[in-house]
């Protein structure tokens, strides 16, 4: 049983590291961004040094108190609050946000993990090169917390997750110890690879304080376009086509149906859709071409293709980066206006490509078993990864069906694992959805995960109730 981080535990520790290390957490620091969690902590901790993070983690162990990694508060599933037990401490790096070291000849970078990921991308633009991890939370997240949820964003299709764009990292274990490996190769094969344990973990394994980043070349043009589909099926073939057409060049490729757009014309009015009316399914699509291709041909003869295929119906081509910018703010800003309208149940689902179509087909007629909804499917089309939100009828809203979200949530998840997909995407598990965990995974693996689990962190004080349940 883990004790609370109380303020005699707080004082002992705080005469072990410098001045101004502690701070009282404020409701920024205890929430998360869709209001469902409320945390606990009994002080906010904010090291400026590796050596700082190995203090605070080895004081904690010795003192069973539970630490909560806290980046930049952007998770989806909870992971970054506890909401009951004894209070954990919170530690934050946002004061560790130093760049290490920068090498454009390796299209290698290395930070603090503190970092703001926006901060990344501009020290890799001071190289010449690309970090091509995208989220619309960029401005926010830190980049310690994008490697320990192994985030995604819109770009997977091309670069990867962020597990594919880290080549080394740098962490405190749960016994205090520092893990320098902090590595720039590309191969290397001594041993187990704790980066890969280390990412996706969500703080249960340690705290991760640098990384050692994956640069790219940046394109040499760019070119987006939304296009109007008759389907997710045909999206799927236009995915394909363009694959061919320009292999390793489709940098995006996100599917949105008409009710994103409803919604932002009922909550964002001052985003207007290049089209009226708006078709049922939508695709925006970025490709990122190599030097001597002519960015707006060879979108254009793509969409002219996909045209006498029967893939696509209407489309709009960005002539300026202004107008790709604002074909992008319209997929960005479907999340936000979810929000404001108010979700019964957000999924955050994967499935195989060709399953997409049949799992979109099949949801709404399960749904309707439970009560009459509005619908939301949108994602990253590219990788199989859908945001499927269900909510209310006009003049209904979420609380009304609050005795119906874990079945709702059940049928859709249902339905994603019987077609072969994961329910836990690009988010996590955090401690949203630890049943499911227990629910869907493969026993073995589960097996394995608490093994590890125990095996790093006996005690328990990392991250106590996310990814697996007590």
């Amino acid at each position: 049983m883990l004790n609370p981080c109380d303020p005699a535990f707080v004082a002992t520790l705080a005469a072990r590291l410098p001045e101004g290390t502690f701070a009282t957490p404020d409701a920024a620091h205890l929430s998360e961004p869709r209001g469902r969690w409320h945390g606990i902590a009994g002080t906010l901790a904010k090291p400026r040094s590796t050596a700082e993070v190995a203090t605070i983690v080895r004081a904690c162990g010795e003192a069973f108190v539970g630490i909560v990694p806290w980046g930049g508060g952007t998770g989806l599933v909870g992971g970054q609050v506890m909401t009951d037990g004894p209070a954990p401490l919170l530690l934050s790096l946002e004061r560790m946000t130093a760049l290490r070291g920068a090498w454009a000849d390796e299209n290698a970078l290395v930070v603090e993990a503190g970092m703001i990921l926006s901060d990344v991308q501009a020290e890799a633009a001071k190289l010449g090169r690309l970090f091509p991890l995208t989220l619309a939370s960029e401005g926010s997240a830190r980049i310690g917390g994008n490697l320990a949820t192994n985030a995604g964003g819109v770009h997977v299709l091309r670069y990867g997750n962020a597990r594919d764009l880290c080549l080394g990292l740098e962490a405190v274990l749960p016994d205090g110890t520092i893990w320098n490996g902090l590595t720039r190769l590309r191969k290397d094969n001594a041993g187990y690879d704790l980066r890969h344990l280390m990412i996706g973990s969500e703080g249960t394994l340690g705290v991760i304080t640098a990384a050692s980043l994956r640069l790219f070349p940046v394109p040499a043009s760019r070119v987006v376009a939304m296009l109007a589909v008759p389907s997710p099926d045909a999206a799927l073939r236009l995915l394909s086509l363009a694959s061919s057409r320009v292999p390793g060049m489709v940098s995006g490729f996100e599917l949105m149906h008409r009710t994103g757009f409803d919604f932002l014309a009922e909550t964002l009015p001052d985003l207007h859709a290049p089209f009226d009316p708006v078709p049922e399914w939508l695709v925006l699509v970025e490709l990122g071409l190599a030097a001597g291709m002519e960015a707006e041909a060879t979108m254009a003869a793509l969409y002219e293709e996909a045209s006498d295929a029967g893939l696509v119906t209407d489309g709009v081509i960005a002539t300026s980066d202004a107008q790709a910018a604002a074909l992008w703010r319209l997929r960005e800003a479907i999340p936000e206006a979810n929000r404001l309208i108010g979700a019964v149940s957000s999924h955050d689902i994967s499935l195989p490509l060709s399953a997409v179509p049949d799992f979109i087909l099949a949801a709404p007629a399960a749904l309707a078993r439970i009560d009459r909804f509005r619908i939301n499917c949108f994602g990253h089309l590219g990788d199989g990864n859908l945001h499927y939100n269900v909510f209310p009828e006009r003049g209904r809203n979420r609380k009304d069906h609050d005795p119906q979200r874990d079945a709702v949530k059940t049928c859709i998840h249902d339905i994603v694992h019987g077609l072969g997909g994961s329910v836990a995407a690009e988010h996590g598990v955090g401690r949203l959805k630890t049943a499911d965990l227990v629910r869907y995974a493969d026993p073995a693996k589960l097996a394995a995960m608490r093994a590890i689990k125990q095996a790093l962190d006996p005690l328990g004080i990392m991250n106590p109730g996310a990814v697996l349940a007590p």
